[in-house]
């Protein structure tokens, strides 16, 4: 029998054409950058990959363009919490519904999850590692002499059979102390996620309460106008009675309407913002947009008008409760941890290691290759062996590895002092400066308060003399407009005083979800 004189052109001919397959998944990309991509989709109409063996339904697709088709199982995913229809939900209670539903603190309590599970990775690098293996085969090798002119079809031939059980064993013993600096620096980690998830949950508190007292503000916004549109409307129907009687001018009666007709649109415009208002509230407690809540608008309530003063102890405690000021300590306790560790790779490392098998059959091999396993006995023949070994490792050179980790860590190290050092100057200045917006929101509300009645005075005083003939239809609207004003700053710094004091709790760190609204400068 002769020999090909190609015999590797078969095997060249299968390797060109597998070398295609990876530069042909192109096909799968957008075809140009200024043309559109069409996905493929299931018949349940979710997008799937291209080429990913699911049959796509082609009928389900998007006209030409650079829309996507619905996925109908992305809207099937999600699970808001139950809501009792016939409930009013207080601001306590929508702050509670927040913290369990927010993503901004699932991510977080997942991220000190993580944290937890990496202290426990650390602490395992002090247990010995023990690997166990079973391997069993058939092993043949041939021996087949070929040349241009004869082929031995009677050469050598031998085979064999027989499996491997083995248990390796690998403890490393001493390292000097890293294993004590990862397991701390991996504490410090985790420590500061844990830290970090509680400021999450403050953030949520504090959206929510900014969020619904917005709301209730605009709410209230309604009511005011509507309040001034019954004004407009009673300066109106004097216009017209002073047309009738004939000391008035059909000028003054365009002049009341149009005023009717302003608070008329400011009416709509304000009930669009409240439907805004809702959806953004929705946004902050972490459930659906058209979520349909009916929520308790708590009345005006007497506030504390007495100046807000931190004292300049106050503020340092409050910076040192800060959850983000705490977290990054932590952080930068836990880069001193690893330069700590980034130094001991410089030390050398005490070690103990071993290995039983029990070899049957004739395999002939002198070695296991399985994932994870040592290969230092010969287990070619029938047997029972095992080994334990002690030793030290020294590193000598590693081409300037080991010092760049080192750098690195350091560099990580100053990075983290840095960030803790402009962290806490910028906690004293959201400090103070929540403090300075707290009291002029409570100082506008105690001068809105005294215009308001003021305006009130002189508006009812103006439209009486109007209704009486002594008073023009300008000077009345021009008072109306001062009264209505005065309404909504009273309104408007009410509600400001309560987010700022939400404002001042949450930037010292002492917001709870108990009333934001009730804080105490004392306490701080």
């Amino acid at each position: 029998m002769k020999s090909s004189p190609f015999p590797l052109i078969p095997q060249l001919t299968a390797l060109l054409l597998l070398s295609g397959c990876a530069s042909s998944a192109l096909k799968d990309a957008p075809s140009a950058p200024d043309q559109p991509w069409y996905p493929g989709t299931d018949k349940q109409g979710m997008i799937v990959p291209n080429g990913s063996g699911k049959n796509t339904h082609q009928a389900l697709r998007m006209p030409p363009g650079y829309a996507l088709p619905t996925d109908h199982s992305l809207a099937q995913q999600r699970h808001d919490p139950v809501i009792t229809p016939d409930h009013t939900y207080t601001l306590a209670e929508l702050i509670d519904i927040a913290q369990s539903t927010n993503p901004d603190t699932r991510i977080a309590w997942d991220t000190a999850r993580d944290a937890a599970l990496s202290t426990g990775l650390a602490r395992s690098a002090y247990l010995p590692q023990l690997t166990a293996i079973a391997v069993g085969g058939y092993a043949s090798l041939g021996s087949h002499l070929r040349n241009s002119s004869s082929y031995n079809r009677n050469s050598p031939h031998i085979h064999g059979d027989g499996n491997v059980d083995a248990l390796s064993l690998q403890w490393l013993i001493f390292d000097f102390g890293k294993r004590d600096a990862v397991i701390d620096a991996a504490q410090q980690s985790a420590l500061a996620s844990n830290i970090s998830f509680t400021g999450a949950h403050q953030k949520v508190i504090y959206a929510v309460t900014a969020a619904y007292y917005l709301y209730t503000a605009s709410q209230a916004h309604i009511k005011l106008i509507e309040q001034a549109r019954r004004n407009s409307y009673a300066i109106e129907r004097a216009a017209k009675a002073n047309l009738q009687h004939g000391q008035g001018t059909i000028i003054d009666v365009n002049q009341a309407e149009a005023a009717t007709a302003q608070k008329d649109l400011q009416l709509v415009q304000a009930r669009g913002e409240v439907e805004n208002r809702y959806l953004a509230l929705m946004v902050a407690i972490g459930i659906s947009p058209t979520t349909r809540l009916s929520l308790h608008m708590a009345g005006d309530h007497p506030l504390t008008t007495e100046a807000v003063r931190l004292s300049d102890q106050m503020v340092q405690n409050a910076v040192a409760r800060r959850p983000d000021v705490l977290a990054a300590y932590a952080a930068a306790r836990a880069s001193q941890s690893q330069i700590k560790a980034a130094r001991a790779e410089f030390l050398p490392k005490i070690f103990a290691t071993g290995n039983l098998s029990y070899t049957t059959g004739s395999l002939g091999i002198s070695g296991l290759s399985g994932y994870g396993a040592a290969s230092s006995l010969n287990v070619s023949n029938n047997n029972l062996g095992g080994a334990i070994l002690g030793g030290i490792t020294m590193p000598i050179f590693d081409g300037g590895v080991r010092q760049a980790l080192l750098k690195q860590s350091q560099d990580k190290a100053q990075s983290a002092e840095v960030q803790l050092h402009h962290l806490e100057d910028e906690a004293v200045r959201d400090i103070v400066t929540s403090e300075n917006n707290l009291r002029t929101s409570i100082s506008t509300y105690n001068a809105a308060l005294k215009l308001e009645k003021a305006a009130q005075t002189t508006f009812n005083a103006a439209l009486s003399s109007y209704q009486n003939s002594e008073s023009s239809i300008t000077r009345v609207l021009d008072l109306q407009n001062n009264l209505f004003t005065a309404t909504i700053t009273r309104s408007d710094s009410y509600y400001s005083t309560l987010i700022s004091a939400a404002a001042l709790a949450f930037s010292t760190g002492s917001l709870s979800n108990s009333d934001p609204a009730q804080i105490d400068p004392t306490g701080l």
